[in-house]
């Protein structure tokens, strides 16, 4: 599988992160003491579909897939509270007050349609997972749909995946030690780590200051995402760092409370398959939801 797949590769990391942010439409919705930073892409009367990247994260977690999703979808993409641009959300011991922002900047921008919320498609990924869950929990008739990316906190244990710390490190230390972490990680295979990905991860890390990592271990996904009252679906890397050898775990937790969810593998990807198998990732999730609206 080809990091290059999908991406124009004579186009500089800091050019491509820059078109795509110039394309957007800029929004800004409350997040605790200050706000949470929207960016906008595709048609205004496109189907709505929200992207909420994985922790650590933020938008920029699917600069390989907006071109595509946007030719298809309104893509509304947040930077998560307390990551990337947007502020800290309150202090919370669950995700639920967090997702519970989300969905309220979800319902602003999005507004009405003879009188209802207007209707929209969910995908999250990891700590954006779980937090969908949390947004599906707390939705009504609006929320159409709902897909987990990589998601965490099902219930099976999870690997511990050893990390290096790069707040102290600059130059090539820090960048030896991004790579790292992202094989470690996010990649199923260390060749598909190109400049792109070492430049998302160094401005993500730079920003990130709320910590999702303890809310991983728990069930707290399962828990939220019994409530969901919309289909759901769950989605892996064939060769995710959270899931693999036990995918199938993952699976069979999350049909223990939504026995009608449907699953998908991505072969040879990792956890962050969104960016390592792009192509591949967009048609299985454009087919899905294309499904789901009967076409």
């Amino acid at each position: 599988m080809a990091a290059s797949q999908g991406m124009q590769e004579e186009e500089a990391p800091e050019a491509l992160l820059a078109r795509l942010e110039g394309a957007a439409r800029r929004h800004e919705t409350p997040c605790g003491e200050g706000r949470m930073v929207w960016h906008l892409w595709g048609e205004a009367a496109a189907e709505p579909l929200v992207l909420l990247h994985g922790g650590s994260g933020s938008w920029r977690h699917w600069a390989r897939n907006l071109e595509t999703l946007a030719r298809h979808r309104l893509v509304l993409c947040p930077d998560l509270p307390g990551l990337g641009e947007s502020a800290m959300p309150p202090p919370a011991a669950d995700p639920a007050p967090v997702a519970a922002i989300v969905r309220a900047g979800i319902l602003a921008l999005l507004g009405t349609e003879a009188g209802r919320p207007r209707a929209y498609d969910l995908c999250g990924f990891s700590f954006g997972a779980l937090l969908s869950g949390h947004v599906a929990a707390q939705s009504g008739a609006e929320l159409r749909s709902v897909t987990l990316v990589g998601a965490g906190a099902l219930g099976p244990r999870r690997q511990v995946t050893e990390l290096t710390k790069v707040r102290s490190l600059e130059g090539e230390a820090r960048v030896a030690a991004h790579r790292h972490n992202l094989a470690a990680l996010m990649f199923a295979d260390p060749r598909n780590i190109d400049p792109l990905a070492l430049a998302i991860q160094e401005w993500n890390t730079r920003r990130a200051r709320f910590q999702s990592r303890g809310f991983a271990g728990s069930t707290s996904l399962r828990d939220a995402i019994a409530a969901a009252r919309c289909p759901v679906a769950l989605l892996y890397g064939e060769r995710d760092a959270i899931a693999w050898p036990e995918v199938e775990l993952r699976f069979q937790a999350l049909r223990a409370v939504q026995p009608e969810a449907w699953t998908g593998v991505i072969p040879g990807a990792g956890h962050w398959v969104a960016y390592e198998a792009a192509a591949a990732f967009d048609a299985m999730l454009l087919e899905m939801l294309a499904r789901r609206l009967g076409r």
